[in-house]
């Protein structure tokens, strides 16, 4: 396994990481009576199979419904000096953070935690009540004066923009955020945490940088002689200022194809033939849509707040275009039916009803005039039933 100095903390991050959102028994801690013995022992075997990959930085959140308390079963058994641990807890008073803390702490049966987020600081007013006198932020540098936890970063779903004025408060060590191939609008972001000397942590590559998993015939020819994770995987970690990127296992099997990419790695001219094939799916997009793939998605188009009706149209743009270039209508769906269910994880609604007249006039202000008919082809394309932001299907 490779590692990457993590930043100002200076753990020997392994540059995959074992992400606990996927293999518990429940999103819904209620559940814990249901945890069944198979269940069990299969959280144990991901954990045992990221091990012994040297894949030691285990990660979960308080809002992983059984996550932490099945993970609490197995990790106090295992020796503790040869793991990374960390812990998300979501913004909230002083008092409620540090109570949903402690609640963690007695589920994974730590006294001690290596890394500790304040989970989802998605929009200004989340950061502004984390970091209030009173708030969130104060309760973590407490719990870290005591030495309950070593290390401080925060997680975020927030707009590019924000994030680097976070990253620029230094208040924090280390940010999860989400940066890959099919969305690389947080890229600045990115080099900002670089120059305060911040881990840096890639969350939900597979599935949320383009249901890599799910790949589409088309999607797999581009990448060869990748497979769409393995590509993914390393055009993320082809740049040094990526530290980690996240494997979401749902079993022990799920590692396999991110463990490929570990040599390959190591081999002179990698990034050269990660960046061919990079290049090969911009002439794609750029072929199709007839317009060049975005660096940044989120300087075409108005975000939601300033839409009539809150319609995301950025997000639907995109996996629009996303969807006409690679045939990723599996994708699409993921998301496009979290629109309006997501909360501040994924704002705005999509495209059932619109506008038209609103959505015409957006249009030919940002150039493009067929808006209302982007729209249109993504709801047919893309509707489906309402997800929820945590669900296993």
């Amino acid at each position: 396994m490779i590692t990457r100095r993590f930043g100002r903390t200076g753990l020997d991050m392994p540059v995959l990481s074992c992400g606990g959102m996927r293999y518990q028994h429940s999103w819904d801690d209620k559940e814990e009576g249901g945890i069944t013995q198979e269940g069990q022992a299969n959280l144990e075997a991901c954990i045992r199979k990221a091990l012994d990959s040297r894949i030691n930085h285990i990660e979960t959140a308080r809002g992983y419904g059984t996550s932490e308390l099945q993970l609490g079963r197995i990790l106090p058994t295992l020796p503790r000096d040869g793991m990374i641990v960390q812990t998300k807890v979501a913004p909230d008073s002083a008092a409620g953070f540090r109570e949903t803390f402690d609640r963690s702490m007695a589920n994974l049966q730590l006294a001690h935690v290596d890394l500790l987020a304040i989970h989802g600081i998605n929009n200004r007013y989340l950061w502004e009540e984390a970091i209030r006198p009173g708030g969130a932020l104060d309760a973590a540098r407490e719990i870290i004066r005591e030495g309950r936890a070593t290390f401080l970063g925060f997680s975020t779903h927030a707009p590019c923009d924000l994030i680097e004025e976070i990253i620029a408060s230094d208040a924090f060590d280390y940010v999860n955020l989400h940066c890959y191939f099919m969305n690389r609008t947080n890229r600045s972001a990115v080099k900002a945490a670089t120059r305060h000397d911040m881990g840096v942590f890639i969350i939900s590559p597979t599935e949320k940088g383009g249901c890599m998993h799910q790949p589409s015939e088309k999607l797999t020819e581009l990448c060869a002689p990748f497979s769409p994770i393995g590509f993914n995987d390393l055009y993320c970690l082809t740049d040094q200022e990526i530290h980690t990127i996240s494997i979401g296992a749902a079993k022990p099997s799920d590692f396999e194809e991110h463990l490929k990419i570990t040599p390959l790695l190591a081999q002179e001219g990698i990034g050269d033939r990660v960046h061919h094939v990079a290049k090969r799916l911009e002439a794609e997009f750029l072929k199709v849509n007839g317009f060049p793939m975005p660096e940044r998605w989120d300087d075409i188009l108005p975000s939601f707040g300033e839409v009539p009706g809150g319609i995301n149209l950025q997000e639907i743009r995109r996996l629009w275009a996303l969807d006409k270039a690679f045939d990723m209508q599996a994708y699409g769906k993921l998301r496009y039916n979290l629109l309006g269910n997501g909360g501040h994880w994924f704002p705005g609604i999509n495209a059932t009803e619109f506008d038209e007249a609103a959505i015409r006039e957006f249009g030919v202000r940002f150039g493009i005039p067929d808006l209302a008919t982007i729209l249109r082809e993504a709801h047919d394309r893309f509707g489906d039933v309402p997800r929820k932001r945590l669900q296993k299907d």
